[in-house]
C-alpha cells in the first residue's frame, strides 16, 4: 500500500522489506505478470522491459531442448555462433550448449536466464533473487555486468555484496508505504 515511485535512466534500485512476497509481487505488476489491486503502472515511451522471476522452472521443465535450442526463441538472431556468443558470456563454453536443458542444475538455469535477458536487449530490468543458486564466479560475472549496463534495475537479493555494489538507489517496502532513498545499501 502507498507504494508510489519513478525510475530514471541508469538507476540500479534495491528493493528491500520483510516480505519477500511482496517485493516479488511488485515486480510483477511493475512486469504486467500481475495487476495491481488499485493504482497504475506506467512506463515511459521508450522504456522496454525484461523481467527475470526467482522461480525460472517454468521455463526448463519438460524441455528437450539443448541451451542452443532453448535460446533461439528469445533471439533475433537464431544462428548457433550468436547465441554460443551469449551463453559464453554466462561461463558456458565447448561443448556445455548442447546439453539439454531439462538437465541444468538451479545455477546453470539461472546463467541461462542471464543470457535471455541479455538478448531481450531492454533497457530496464526487474531481477527477483539473481544470485539464488549461483557460485561466486558467477555472482562476480553478473555483477560486472550490471554495474557495465546503462539502462535501469529493480533488483530483489539477500547477498549483501550484491545489493551494497549493484545499487545506487534503496526502494524498502514497508506496511505504511515506501522509503525512497539515494543511496547505497551500507549507507542506508
Amino acid at each position: 500500500e502507498n507504494v508510489s515511485f519513478k525510475i530514471y535512466r541508469g538507476e540500479k534500485v534495491s528493493l528491500l522489506g520483510q516480505n519477500d512476497l511482496a517485493k516479488t509481487v511488485l515486480l510483477k505488476v511493475l512486469a504486467g505478470e500481475h495487476e495491481p489491486d488499485t493504482g497504475t503502472v506506467k512506463w515511459g515511451q521508450t522504456a522496454v522491459t525484461a523481467y527475470m522471476p526467482s522461480d525460472n522452472n517454468m521455463f526448463f521443465k519438460n524441455n528437450n531442448a539443448n541451451l542452443i535450442e532453448w535460446l533461439q526463441p528469445f533471439s533475433k538472431d537464431p544462428a548457433e555462433s550468436y547465441l554460443r556468443g551469449f551463453l559464453g558470456r554466462m561461463l558456458f563454453s565447448g561443448d556445455q550448449p548442447l546439453k539439454k536443458v531439462k538437465y541444468l542444475s538451479g545455477g546453470e538455469k539461472m546463467r541461462c536466464m542471464f543470457s535471455k535477458l541479455m538478448l531481450s536487449e531492454a533497457n530496464t530490468l526487474l531481477i527477483d533473487q539473481p544470485t539464488n543458486h549461483l557460485d561466486l564466479e558467477s555472482i562476480t560475472a553478473f555483477n560486472n555486468s550490471l554495474n557495465n549496463f546503462k539502462g535501469s534495475v529493480l533488483f530483489t537479493t539477500h547477498d549483501h555484496e550484491f545489493a551494497q555494489t549493484v545499487g545506487n538507489r534503496i526502494l524498502e517496502l514497508t506496511p505504511n508505504g515506501a522509503i525512497d532513498r539515494y543511496m547505497t545499501f551500507d549507507e542506508y
